[in-house]
């Protein structure tokens, strides 16, 4: 299914969604496998624990964010498939990244831990069928569908890919 296929389309995660590219949402899962072609771990090596701003992330600290993100959405993706009409709350991603402690980690162990986590996505949503991409939930206070959610993993990087070439890359090459 496509993000046409969308309805209705979530106004928060819809910043996300229309970076996707066009196509069968496996097929986009598939292509945002790799990290390393969004977001070239030598581009942020050389970035290191840089912050644009005070109170900023850094670039250790967004891929982290990237893997939790993936986690959680799969996990309510799951949950609205498999038919939960549970609400789910959001959750806080200041507080994540302030205890995930992930400038101890190397990038190497980052990128691994989100391309193993991607791969467990992407299996995950290949065992959805039409209906189940359908269903719907409640999760930030709003309706979204498995398959919106699908498409917000992949517009999710993107987003963040542009940020740190907006925001960080230019601040170090001053």
């Amino acid at each position: 299914m496509t993000k046409t296929h969308i309805n209705p389309m979530p106004g928060f995660f819809d910043r996300y969604i229309n970076l996707a590219p066009d196509g069968e949402l496996i097929d986009a899962l598939a292509a945002g496998a790799r990290l390393e072609t969004l977001l070239p771990a030598q581009t942020l090596e050389s970035l290191g624990d840089y912050r644009y701003a005070p109170g900023k992330w850094t670039v250790k600290d967004i891929v982290q964010h990237l893997i939790d993100t993936e986690r959680i959405m799969a996990y309510r993706a799951l949950r609205f498939a498999r038919n939960d009409q549970t609400r789910l709350p959001g959750f806080e991603e200041d507080d994540f990244a302030q205890y995930a402690q992930a400038s101890r980690r190397s990038l190497t162990d980052l990128y691994d831990e989100y391309a193993l986590q991607r791969q467990s996505t992407r299996a995950l949503f290949r065992s959805f069928d039409a209906e189940m991409l359908q269903r719907t939930g409640i999760c930030f206070n709003q309706t979204i569908s498995v398959l919106a959610l699908g498409f917000v993993l992949v517009g999710h990087p993107i987003h963040h890919a542009r940020v740190v070439q907006e925001r960080y890359v230019p601040g170090v090459q001053k």
